[in-house]
């Protein structure tokens, strides 16, 4: 039997309502750290942010702002 990829994009979030989506996705990438210092990585509600980080942030900026969180260069604070 054949493995299917479902793809799907994030559904409308009424905080966002314009069509740039930085905001969107940088609040979400962040959420995702605080959920995963706070809770672990396992925990399914982490798992909605990083869905949507995925999905709305380009790739360049993800591992941008990965490796400023291994560095501890993150202009955040992510532990909870």
């Amino acid at each position: 039997m054949s493995n299917v990829l479902q793809i799907s994009t994030e559904k409308f979030d009424a905080r966002f309502p314009n069509v740039n989506q930085t905001k969107r996705c940088w609040q979400n990438y962040f959420d995702y750290t605080k959920c995963v210092a706070a809770k672990g990585e396992d925990y399914a509600p982490c798992k909605q942010f990083l869905k949507a980080y995925t999905t709305l942030c380009p790739n360049e900026w993800i591992e941008r702002w990965d490796a400023q969180k291994d560095e501890g260069t993150l202009p955040i604070d992510t532990s909870s």
